[in-house]
């Protein structure tokens, strides 16, 4: 506590030779002037004092017919006198801090991570159109909001988490394409009502095992999308063969479903080719925001030609962006050259197309039993058709429509 009084009032480390360095510190022993880090080096002697004990000496020093040198200075005061002779530097160093300090209240980058089916432009479309972009307040960013709206917005998308860090908006998400009839989320079923079994798709019922719930269909029955196959109400009979009353329920049951799936794809008999002449200019440019200022090309624009931007954002630590990006545009001309698609390159985009379908479909647990391909050319342009006949599991959970009968009053000694 007494180094921070010092040091706030400031201090002198003096040095003190001549007649008789001793008397004179007896004398400011004396006179209550404190001395203190007293060292002898022989010729003279170093000592620290305050200001106001400097100021003191005066008369000391002529007694004793000593010298006072100032060796260095300490404190406060004398440090708030260097920097007002460099307020220049004073001002732009504070000036930086206010920069900072408020360049750190907004969001000034957006990273998507663990996202592969929906690309970083879909997502930053997204992100825009419900306003979270870049140059927005972090206290305008609802985390939670954020993130139910993602996963609103994308089913793929099974878990996402949202953080700030610095003047980083990160989210992250996991997709998960394979979300077939077994893997659906259970609706909750509230008390006095039951959940059906209707078909997802139309076909014909190959096999039905239930578990609870009555069934509806058997194999061989033909139904479409949205028909009931199990009921999630058992019947409950009186004794003359009508309905007394439902049993409400969950209806559980393994259902595989004959169906058919079409793919139809069209392709141009003729296509335009980029064929690349090897000519590139290449435009620096710095970027405040959005506002972007290159610096101009010199010679004639190309007749064709693709720009490719590479771009850098500047960063002072791992997540403390600034909205300042340095980088290049990349022209690059191209002269192009119409095409047509021979009949064997056609094969090949529509094998590979069929493929990735086939690869979805599976992946689903989808068992294909049969396709039947048809690939004709109309007026210039190859059609494919392909019907895929497979088996699936079906059965889609509803809130059932069955109505609660009206029960008679009956005497409780008659009831069983």
């Amino acid at each position: 506590m007494i180094e921070v009084i010092r040091f706030m009032k400031g201090y002198l480390l003096i040095r003190v030779c001549g007649f008789s360095p001793e008397r004179f510190m007896n004398l400011c022993s004396n006179h209550n002037i404190f001395l203190w880090d007293i060292e002898n080096h022989g010729e003279y002697y170093t000592m620290k004092i305050s200001l106001k004990g400097f100021y003191q000496i005066k008369g000391i020093t002529r007694k004793t017919g000593t010298r006072v040198v100032i060796a260095k200075r300490y404190g406060l005061p004398f440090l708030s006198l260097r920097m007002w002779r460099r307020r220049i530097f004073l001002f732009g160093l504070l000036g930086s801090l206010f920069f900072w300090m408020w360049m750190s209240r907004y969001i000034w980058a957006i990273e998507v991570e663990g996202n592969y089916y929906v690309t970083t432009d879909i997502f930053q479309d997204f992100l825009n159109e419900n306003g979270f972009q870049v140059g927005m307040k972090k206290d305008e960013v609802v985390i939670e909001q954020l993130e139910k709206s993602i996963r609103s917005e994308f089913d793929i998308v099974t878990w996402t988490s949202a953080r700030i860090e610095g003047t980083r908006l990160l989210i992250q998400v996991k997709e998960n394409d394979l979300i077939s009839v077994q893997e659906q989320v259970p609706q909750e079923m509230e008390e006095g009502e039951g959940l059906d079994l209707v078909a997802g798709k139309e076909g014909e019922i190959v096999s039905i095992v239930t578990r609870s719930g009555v069934p509806k269909v058997s194999a061989g029955t033909m139904v479409q999308e949205g028909d009931v196959l199990v009921e999630g109400g058992v019947p409950i009979m009186n004794e003359d063969g009508t309905i007394r009353r439902y049993e409400y329920c969950r209806a559980d049951a393994d259902i595989m479903l004959r169906c058919v799936y079409r793919l139809t794809e069209d392709l141009d008999e003729k296509y335009e080719q980029k064929q690349y002449t090897g000519k590139e200019k290449k435009r620096p440019f710095v970027m405040l925001g959005t506002k972007k200022l290159s610096i101009p090309a010199f010679g004639g624009e190309y007749g064709e030609f693709d720009v490719v931007e590479e771009k850098s954002q500047l960063k002072v630590f791992e997540n403390y962006y600034l909205p300042l990006y340095f980088g290049c545009d990349y022209v690059r001309e191209y002269v192009t050259e119409e095409k047509i698609y021979e009949k064997d390159e056609v094969k090949r985009l529509f094998e590979d197309k069929i493929q990735k379908f086939l690869e979805s479909l599976q992946e689903k647990g989808v068992q294909i039993i049969e396709k039947n391909v048809t690939i004709n050319k109309v007026s210039g342009v190859w059609k494919m058709q392909v019907d895929f006949l497979a088996v699936e599991k079906t059965g889609t959970e509803r809130k059932t429509t069955l109505m609660q009968m009206e029960e008679d009053t009956v005497p409780e000694e008659n009831q069983e």
